[in-house]
């Protein structure tokens, strides 16, 4: 069996990924759930080397050689025409290759086709600032991402300027121009494409992930000398974002991030994908904004504030997650018990019910 033809499974069991991993069937997760497709054969170790190598190109390869992983991404052509692309990610375990595939939806879906909040509309019209999309890992950080920027896109005359690994959306058809940039691809590292990002002459920026001191740095620096940029973070709630973005510091420089940081927050979403009784997911969002009382309570370092304050601010757009949870359960799209597995503060969600 080719490669392709296993994407192609994955593509017809409406699947959001393809696992492959040596002396196990190829498996693909479904609305969250895994599903090992039984009636194919165990993968050995040199059938999954074969298949994987056959996407890659002799750098990509030698990456992977030497790095022990890679992210990387490939395109499949469906009858029709159609093309479907997948983020994938190449990695050893127990000494043998294996692989994981992020099916990327060709259309760029709205934020309201994906029930997100009316708020992050906003966001997009903004000139300059740091608009961060959080949450673990599957959450849906890069679709939300994607939805914001193509909204940006089809209503705005601007440059925006993407810098990923890999590219994920393919972004077109609208107002703007938009050059999106692939690590080892269309640049050799992270720090020469932040370096130069500023003198491409972009109104927004938008940075795949902020994974370390070098990304966030930048993200702060680009933020503060006068443009918009959108990125993503692997964190559970918007006060843990702060946290995570200043303990990222030494602590001689913690107070002057803090202070920058306070200058240049104007949003940070927190979500995650909750199952519904049919089957399906939807998201529940935390939404903080950078209002005068968030940025002086960053500024003062008293983040642990930050939760009182998205509480007691619904009239102005901020909204705990589980406020958005209670939401959902009235609406009677997710029960009560899941909404409860989900809370991030399981107590606080409770007390609201009680109200």
């Amino acid at each position: 069996m080719e490669i392709r033809e296993l994407l192609s499974i994955a593509i017809a069991r409406n699947a959001s990924d393809l696992h492959l991993l040596a002396n196990f069937a190829p498996t693909v997760r479904v609305n969250g759930d895994l599903h090992p497709l039984v009636t194919l054969p165990k993968l050995e170790a040199v059938e999954i080397d074969r298949l994987i190598f056959s996407l890659l190109t002799p750098l990509q390869k030698e990456l992977l050689i030497a790095n022990k992983e890679l992210d990387f991404s490939t395109v499949i052509e469906m009858e029709g025409g159609v093309t479907v692309r997948f983020r994938g990610n190449a990695y050893y375990q127990k000494n043998t290759l294996s692989a994981s595939f992020r099916l990327i939806p060709t259309k760029i879906k709205s934020i309201e086709e994906l029930r997100l909040p009316p708020i992050l509309r906003e966001f997009t019209k903004l000139r300059q600032g740091l608009v961060l999309v959080t949450g673990p890992t599957s959450s849906g950080k890069s679709t939300t991402l994607a939805a914001m920027i193509q909204e940006i896109n089809l209503s705005a005359c601007v440059h925006i300027v993407a810098i990923e690994d890999p590219i994920e959306y393919v972004f077109f058809g609208g107002k703007a121009i938009i050059s999106q940039r692939e690590m080892y691809q269309d640049t050799n590292s992270w720090r020469n494409a932040l370096k130069n990002v500023l003198r491409e002459d972009p109104d927004v920026v938008y940075l795949g992930e902020i994974r370390d001191f070098e990304t966030i740095s930048a993200a702060l620096t680009i933020a503060e000398t006068g443009h918009l940029v959108f990125s993503t973070l692997h964190t559970n709630s918007t006060s843990q974002s702060i946290d995570r973005i200043i303990d990222i510091f030494p602590a001689t420089q913690q107070s002057q991030v803090r202070m920058q940081l306070s200058m240049v927050i104007v949003g940070i979403i927190t979500q995650r994908l909750i199952p519904t009784p049919e089957g399906t997911r939807v998201p529940a969002c935390e939404i903080l904004i950078g209002s005068a009382s968030i940025k002086n309570t960053i500024r003062e370092g008293k983040t642990h504030l930050i939760d009182n304050i998205i509480q007691t601010s619904a009239d102005t757009g901020m909204m705990l997650f589980e406020d958005n949870l209670k939401d959902l359960v009235e609406q009677n799209i997710i029960t009560h018990e899941t909404a409860l597995e989900y809370a991030i503060r399981p107590d606080t969600y409770i007390q609201m019910t009680q109200r």
